[in-house]
């Protein structure tokens, strides 16, 4: 059985400490907000300050790092880091191993294929109809 919670040191020797997430049983920080209709994968983790607003997905091995925003439905696939103060628009999709860059900010109804690097503070539009594709 998983523990119901687990402390660990940052680099300037602050203890965080994450709880479990009831939808999905991921790792929460205390100071994080998600909501309780989105779902966070058992390996996954949310840190200090993001949040996880409803319907949203947060997949395998996943990583929000501090004040992350992913906005309601939007869907992580699995291995998904989402930098610092990044943002992912309402109902993007990303797919496996995306690495979307600190402050970098994604449109809603993106969609964000396998293997994609987001640069730092980058602004990825949608353009078009429905759904806009990012290759990697």
């Amino acid at each position: 059985m998983k523990r119901r919670y687990e402390e660990l040191e940052t680099e300037d020797g602050k203890v965080v400490r994450y709880q479990r997430h009831e939808n999905g049983g991921g790792l929460v920080a205390k100071s994080a907000r998600v909501d309780v209709t989105a779902y966070v994968a058992d390996s996954a983790w949310v840190d200090p300050d993001a949040v996880v607003e409803a319907g949203a997905s947060v997949g395998k091995f996943c990583w929000v790092e501090p004040g992350a925003v992913v906005h309601a439905r939007a869907r992580l696939g699995s291995h998904v880091h989402v930098g610092r103060d990044a943002v992912v628009g309402r109902g993007a999709r990303l797919g496996v191993r995306v690495d979307v860059g600190a402050k970098a900010r994604l449109d809603a109804g993106l969609v964000v294929e396998p293997e994609a690097k987001i640069p730092e503070g980058a602004h990825v539009e949608r353009r078009g109809f429905p759904p806009h594709v990012l290759a990697a």
